[in-house]
């Protein structure tokens, strides 16, 4: 639970800062604050609240949306340096799993679970990393690539919000 006030509605930023400040929290999908700026963000007076009423956004998405969002997200342990798509979110989260520092053989890995899963799903595989080791993240995508499409769709929106969540909490307000 958070504690701490949101102070950023106080600050009297604009939309286009609002949207700024938060459209990394669910990977490159600005839509997600821009509907919120839509909603009665005044009643925002935690970090808490303000990550339901994302996920509330998110869950009330269609499915293509959701698709969409899914697949913004970066594929685990590629080689950081080469990924321009990579929010400071997302490279700071796979650098505190370790997935920056793979010998090759743990990169091999990676990349064969990454691809035998894009090619079942359609989508990359999207867990929360902070607090995994690689190795435990390994284990769950040589586990959930056995899992059914729609398992997996839901099981990604799911990661997305623990991983929007993290980043609410991180947030300088």
């Amino acid at each position: 639970m958070y504690n701490k006030s949101f102070k950023f509605l106080s600050q009297k930023m604009d939309k286009s800062e609002i949207i700024n400040l938060l459209k990394s929290i669910y990977e490159h999908s600005k839509w997600v604050p821009e509907r919120l700026l839509s909603e009665n963000i005044n009643e925002i007076k935690t970090k808490e609240q303000l990550q339901l009423m994302m996920q509330k956004i998110v869950n009330n998405s269609s499915e293509k949306e959701k698709l969409n969002l899914i697949k913004a997200h970066p594929e685990l342990g590629k080689k950081l340096k080469k990924q321009e798509k990579l929010t400071k979110f997302s490279e700071e989260e796979q650098k505190s799993a370790g997935l920056d520092q793979c010998s090759e053989e743990e990169f091999e890995i990676l990349t064969k679970l990454n691809n035998e899963y894009r090619l079942k799903f359609e989508f990359p595989f999207i867990i929360a990393v902070r607090g995994l080791s690689k190795n435990q993240i390994i284990d769950k995508m040589k586990k959930r690539v056995n899992n059914s499409k729609s398992e997996e769709f839901d099981t990604a929106i799911n990661e997305i919000h623990k991983i929007a969540k993290l980043r609410i909490k991180d947030l300088p307000y």
